[in-house]
């Protein structure tokens, strides 16, 4: 190893009992040999990454209530035989709101690789 890259120096942290156990078992699932290259991987490859739960909540409530007007629709076809323009154009609204908040969240993660 050349002198400048050559690991001589030491970084000690400390850290309680769960959060050990934690590190040990990303590490684990990493696949990486050594804890010490994990942990470097992770400091200089890794991203701290800030999401905003109540973003996240939307998206799941949005999808919630596609899902549930999908279902009350199914059933009515079921029992009926018909469906209505005015269902397929509720679905298709739905749709289109979920979207918009995705296709900002690809974006976002998208310039996590760059």
């Amino acid at each position: 190893m050349e002198e400048k890259n050559k690991r001589n120096k030491y970084l000690k942290i400390r850290v309680s009992e769960e959060e050990m156990d934690a590190i040990k078992k990303k590490f684990q699932n990493s696949g990486m040999d050594t804890l010490s290259g994990f942990v470097r991987a992770m400091i200089f490859e890794g991203y701290i990454v800030q999401m905003d739960e109540n973003e996240l909540k939307q998206i799941h409530k949005l999808a919630s209530n596609i899902a549930s007007n999908i279902n009350q629709i199914a059933v009515r076809v079921n029992s009926t035989g018909k469906i209505y323009d005015n269902d397929i154009s509720e679905i298709k609204d739905g749709v289109n709101q979920l979207w918009r908040p995705l296709r900002f969240l690809q974006t976002e993660i998208l310039k996590l690789k760059h």
